[in-house]
């Protein structure tokens, strides 16, 4: 039964309330901070299974009046309790279901974001900077941070490649089905004879590793510093402010240019650095797990194209679930919810179909 399942969920819950106090726990940041995450996402789960039971009595409370009682108005009252009763449970039955599923623990993570220009030439460099301004407008909305770690401009505007990251609350859960390559098809602003070309840009959604997730070893770092280039005035241009970061053992680089302070920019290159090394553990991880490689909807194949927005026909279509919605510029304007949350419920009622819950 769901309440048997919602009752071991708030036994662990206690368990957690109990530990967190502890002076050794504590101590040990590493399992306190993941302690603090997993109290967080069991106090949802926790407030709607009592919720839904305090639905249950009412509805218990409106059947047995309705059996027990002759006062005819106090039974039509008793009866649209119980309407209001069983509609309760049935929405919080299904929300619960969904909750119980097992979260990706990285989900809660920041995120590091790389949109690169692909096929297209000038207008895929256009269409890495409308990306850009996309989730640039989204992350506004949803009240998360964004700070720009390193960028190379296109030469007719956009970028040939823009890196940044984005901190806030779950951010990785709602943007991870983000990567992968995004086509556009229109006429660009250089085509006199009004033909419509296909030019695309990858985007790749890294989780911000912490420092306790990927250890790395500073002998096998070299360092470069070097003069920015592009936009930042002077002093940014004529001192050596930019850092690039190599990783000798597997040739993962890293640099950032965006700040004026070189050590500003070597503490955004190592967050690079760290997420690009823990994205390659995470590609292992996922190369291990059946379930995950076989997944419909991939969150780290960035040569698979995921989507297509159509400028002439005004319309957005998400090639992993079939969906296409008329309403392109609302959601390059930065309205990607109604596209994210609907890969959501696709991929939410896949793995409820697969616990037998639907």
């Amino acid at each position: 039964m769901l309440t048997d399942r919602i009752d071991i969920v708030k036994k662990r819950y206690d368990e957690i309330y109990q530990m967190i106090s502890n002076p050794e726990i504590i101590a040990d940041q590493k399992k306190y901070i993941e302690l603090n995450k997993e109290l967080k996402e069991l106090s949802v789960l926790v407030n709607k299974g009592k919720l839904y039971k305090e639905a249950i009595n009412q509805k218990d409370e409106a059947e047995d009046y309705i059996k027990s009682s002759n006062d005819t108005d106090m039974i039509e009252m008793a009866k649209e309790q119980l309407e209001i009763s069983k509609k309760s449970i049935e929405k919080l039955e299904d929300e619960i279901k969904i909750l119980l599923i097992p979260k990706d623990p990285d989900d809660a993570k920041n995120v590091l974001v790389e949109i690169r220009a692909g096929t297209g030439g000038d207008e895929a460099s256009i269409f890495a900077g409308d990306l850009f301004r996309m989730y640039t407008k989204f992350a506004q909305d949803k009240k998360w941070n964004l700070s720009v770690v390193d960028t190379s401009e296109g030469t007719a505007g956009g970028f040939k490649e823009v890196i940044f990251e984005i901190s806030g609350e779950d951010v990785y859960g709602e943007l991870k089905y983000e990567s992968g390559v995004h086509r556009v098809q229109r006429v660009p602003q250089t085509e006199t004879q009004g033909r419509v070309h296909t030019s695309a840009a990858t985007v790749m959604v890294l989780p911000e590793a912490e420092e306790f997730d990927v250890e790395i070893n500073m002998n096998e770092v070299r360092v470069d510093y070097f003069c920015s280039s592009g936009p930042g005035g002077q002093s940014v241009n004529t001192t050596y402010s930019a850092v690039r970061l190599t990783h000798e053992p597997t040739g993962v680089v890293a640099q950032c240019q965006d700040q004026k302070s070189q050590h500003k920019n070597k503490e955004k290159a190592m967050k690079v650095l760290r997420s690009r090394l823990y994205e390659i553990e995470l590609n292992k991880r996922m190369e291990s797990d059946s379930k995950k490689r076989n997944e419909l909807v991939k969150s780290g194949d960035r040569s698979a194209k995921i989507r297509t927005y159509n400028y002439p026909q005004g319309r957005v279509t998400d090639h992993r679930i079939g969906l296409t919605l008329y309403d392109l510029p609302k959601i390059i304007d930065g309205d990607v919810s109604k596209l994210i949350d609907e890969i959501k419920l696709y991929i939410n009622t896949e793995r409820l179909k697969e616990a037998g819950e639907v």
